[in-house]
């Protein structure tokens, strides 16, 4: 049987999610202009809390973007770690390129989107064409199978990452209109308690989740957007397991030591474990050495994938990904300020800038390329990157109050995704062909 790498089941887990993202999306577009009265009621019901003096209340919605939406970044957080401590980010040099190809697929299309709206009330939306949509991107990319070298993959995921992490530190900088100093230092509190608990190598996980919890209420307070407390939070989760890795092989081995069975009746073992104590014991105790290897952050982003990527997600499209078109002129629309800079700035900005970032972080800072990574293998890439699905529409939502506007926005962000997504899988199977002559 073949090994499966981490790296792998990390792709096919990201690939897999995208599909109820985009059944979301599809359900969201339909519900909005079959019933938008009732696609808006369901969305802009306010639901309630209170305790004593706490209260807070909130549009479904908002529930979702704000706090549900809070555990998406927290596992965007546990990825960003990962990456840091053992993936492609895990050193200066290997880090170089991603984040360079990340640096300029943030800078380029924000510099054209400010072109379009310059002159306009709109530019507050400059954010909205940086990030790249890891899910649907990955997904696109996945069609193609082994056509492309698997490192176009891990390029793609690691410039994706580091997207998202720029999106999290723009989204906390500039999107932030009032700050409670008070809650500021509460959370900053509550960050110092996280640190101590990494600190003193505590992996109880409900100890982490106490602590996030109070973490996003502070932050919520404070003006910052909430979501950023579940990046904050993933930052400080443990990355060692209770064992080393030699003490697991040697209790392991130990365990395994213990299944010594006599040939009886031609069956050594027994038909069920049951039938043996010892073995039932040794069974329970290698599952327990499992338990204490495994880091808490690799448990807490296994466990949590399925949660971020087959409901947060598709519910978050579902609330957010909603067009009513009744009465818009669609032409007219696309051809706003707002959607032109948004389509430009995913369908243009996205791979100019990653291509001229990566070719200066290769020529001048001397990285290198994966092996069996071509340029053009880069272009399709970068092409795909432009896929802003869900950060583009979680931005989105910050920068415009109108109505009116939050739909244009979503149209272009709509078209510019779509585009990109058919454009790079078209560009990267005629490479392909290209390749195989």
């Amino acid at each position: 049987m073949k090994a499966i790498t981490s790296f792998q089941k990390f792709f096919a887990g990201i690939v897999s999610g995208s599909y109820p993202l985009m059944l979301g999306a599809a359900l969201a577009m339909i519900w909005a202009n079959l019933y938008p009265d009732s696609y808006h009621g369901v969305w802009h019901a306010e639901i309630s809390f209170a305790a004593g003096p706490f209260h807070v209340g909130k549009s479904v919605s908002h529930w979702i973007d704000e706090a549900l939406m809070a555990l998406f970044f927290f596992s965007v957080g546990l990825e960003i770690k990962r990456e840091v401590l053992v993936g492609e980010l895990a050193s200066i040099k290997k880090a170089l390129l991603p984040v360079m190809a990340a640096a300029g697929g943030m800078l380029f299309p924000a510099l054209i989107y400010l072109v379009f709206t310059r002159n306009t009330p709109h530019a507050n939306g400059w954010g909205i064409p940086m990030a790249t949509d890891i899910a649907f991107s990955l997904a696109v990319l996945a069609v193609l199978g082994k056509k492309i070298p698997i490192g176009v993959r891990i390029f793609l995921t690691a410039l994706a990452i580091a997207d998202d992490l720029g999106a999290v530190v723009v989204i906390g900088l500039f999107y932030t209109k009032t700050v409670s100093v008070q809650a500021l230092l509460v959370a900053l509190l509550l960050l110092v308690l996280l640190f101590l608990a990494n600190l003193l190598w505590i992996r109880n996980s409900i100890v982490y989740a106490v602590l996030g919890m109070m973490l996003w209420m502070a932050v919520l307070s404070s003006g910052i957007h909430a979501a950023v407390a579940g990046v904050l939070v993933a930052l400080f989760i443990p990355a060692k397991g209770k064992y080393e890795t030699q003490t697991f092989i040697e209790r392991i081995g130990l365990y395994l030591n213990r299944f010594e069975c006599s040939n009886r009746n031609g069956n050594a073992c027994g038909f069920t474990i049951l039938l043996n104590a010892e073995h039932l014991n040794s069974v329970r105790m290698i599952e327990e050495a499992c338990h204490e290897v495994e880091t808490p952050l690799q448990r807490l982003e296994y466990g949590i994938h399925p949660w971020v990527y087959y409901l947060i997600l598709p519910l978050f499209a579902l609330a957010n990904a909603g067009v009513d078109l009744t009465g818009i002129q669609i032409s007219e629309s696309l051809f706003h300020p707002v959607s032109l800079g948004i389509i430009a700035g995913l369908v243009i900005g996205k791979p100019l800038g990653i291509l001229i970032f990566t070719f200066i972080s290769v020529k001048v800072l001397r990285t290198e390329l994966h092996k069996g990574v071509h340029w053009h293998h880069l272009i399709g890439a970068g092409i795909l990157a432009g896929i802003g699905f869900t950060m583009s529409l979680f931005i989105s939502g910050l920068s415009f109050a109108s109505t009116e506007i939050m739909n244009i926005a979503k149209l272009g962000i709509i078209a510019g995704s779509t585009f990109s997504a058919f454009a790079g899988l078209t560009f990267l199977l005629y490479a392909n062909r290209m390749d195989s002559r």
